[in-house]
């Protein structure tokens, strides 16, 4: 396979991709046949479609569905753990009414979205929301509410964050391939995320609360305790726990920043240990550590059946999750996204709406968001070098790549099996939530950026 390269035109390869996920939504939601069994039987097809030697299509899965999964279980299962303390200590519970007293239920989702946007700074996207969800369902059922209208605030939230700011590594990627100013990217990012989120993470989640009215699953925490008021988790704690893997994550991403900038050595020791200690899997197992003396019960034997029951219910996530990371890395090896960026790149249009499309193109294509942004920065570089722009315009640039990057949210993207189960969703209100609401990310945050362009000095 490492010798392997794609023969097909563009035409026939875009063709696959798109018969790809339509016979995906038609065996899941017509047939009702399992997600996680259906995405491995298509990703097969696809591959042999696509020209994948035979003896490299099983690899080639393998491969797509091994990255995945390496990062996804540690993250889910880490993650799953840490809400099933929180939860089982009451303390979700506790922080929950103390949101609610203090901005009142008819604001409880702005709340929960402006907490997911402080933590999703600097930790990433997926573990951002694991680590949030606790608290997300604890507001749900404390005001019986539908979950969406309190989960996509938060959920929209960490998106923004994760597509358009640094240290994030997609924007600091492409800050480097269009050597642009990470202060300039971070400033207007915000300029950029705030009123995308707005509309697209917290009105948008209130719309859908009312058209959506299911309540909180039980896949990430199990069945609701019930807890004694006097003997629960304080807020204070349960915050405490919840801002560790933050703080320590920012210790990684602050490191990659600031040695990307040359203000510090990233091979320096300290650097390392920073680094070792904000690996978002570490991060987690640390908090956990701390999770377990702080909220924990004393008796070890209960400790450890909290700890079990907490990864149950979580396996088909993480087997789905990681089912979905197959088929975008059979698109990627087959050469679908590389096709479809070259047609769009050739296009022949001004570079910032070039840099829109080819993002949303291999976003469409392969399904990662740092993936297509990554990419389609490096192949933009060129023509914004020879672009000759100014500081704030390659920042614009970098964000307007952003945008395009977050498209569309398909079944090739981990991050739509995720969410969607996570949050009690199948296949069809996945698309009609979770997909909507990165399309208007993307779409919102380009208009946001194209503003910007117009008035801001192009000298």
């Amino acid at each position: 396979m490492e010798t392997w390269e794609p023969t097909m035109s563009a035409g026939p390869l875009l063709g696959i991709a798109l018969a790809a996920i339509v016979l995906i939504l038609l065996l899941v939601i017509k047939f009702r046949i399992h997600a996680f069994v259906t995405l491995i039987i298509v990703s097969a097809l696809t591959a042999i479609a696509a020209g994948i030697p035979i003896a490299g299509v099983v690899p080639t899965m393998i491969d797509g569905f091994g990255s995945t999964i390496a990062s996804v279980a540690l993250l889910v299962g880490l993650g799953a753990m840490i809400g099933r303390l929180v939860e089982a200590s009451g303390g979700a519970q506790s922080l929950a009414d103390a949101l609610v007293n203090a901005f009142g239920a008819k604001r409880a989702p702005l709340a929960l979205g402006i907490a997911s946007l402080i933590m999703g700074f600097p930790i990433f996207f997926d573990a951002g929301l694991i680590v949030m969800l606790p608290v997300i369902f604890a507001v749900a059922r404390r005001l019986d509410g539908p979950v969406l209208a309190y989960g996509m605030p938060a959920a929209g939230a960490f998106s923004v964050m994760h597509v358009f700011l640094p240290p994030h590594p997609g924007p600091v990627a492409a800050a480097e391939f269009f050597s642009a100013d990470i202060g300039y990217i971070l400033g207007l990012g915000l300029i950029v995320a705030l009123p995308t989120w707005y509309v697209s993470g917290y009105l948008w989640g209130l719309f859908l609360g009312k058209k959506f009215t299911f309540k909180v699953s039980d896949a990430l925490l199990g069945e609701q305790s019930d807890h004694d008021p006097a003997t629960a988790a304080s807020p204070l704690k349960v915050i405490s726990v919840m801002m560790l893997p933050m703080l320590l994550i920012f210790c990684n991403t602050g490191v990659n920043t600031l040695s990307v900038a040359g203000t510090i050595d990233a091979t320096d020791t300290f650097a390392e240990i920073l680094t070792f200690i904000g690996q978002t899997p570490i991060a987690l197992l640390l908090t956990l550590i701390i999770a377990m003396a702080v909220l924990g019960p004393k008796d070890r034997e209960n400790i450890e059946k909290l700890m079990d029951g907490a990864l149950g219910p979580i396996c088909s996530v993480i087997l789905i999750t990681g089912a979905g990371g197959m088929f975008g890395g059979v698109l990627r090896t087959s050469g679908i996204g590389d096709a479809l960026a070259d047609s769009m790149s050739d296009l022949g249009i001004p570079v910032i709406f070039a840099a829109y499309l080819v993002a949303a193109a291999l976003r469409v294509a392969q399904g990662s968001a740092t993936v297509a942004l990554t990419t389609a920065a490096a192949l933009m570089a060129p023509a914004v070098e020879a672009a000759n722009m100014n500081e704030i315009q390659l920042a614009l640039l970098v964000l307007a790549t952003a945008a395009g990057s977050v498209f569309s949210s398909l079944v090739n993207d981990s991050g739509f099996w995720l969410v969607g189960r996570l949050m009690g969703m199948d296949v069809s209100t996945t698309l009609r939530t979770w997909t909507l609401n990165q399309v208007f990310i993307s779409v919102i945050g380009f208009i946001v950026v194209l503003i910007l362009w117009a008035i801001l000095p192009s000298s």
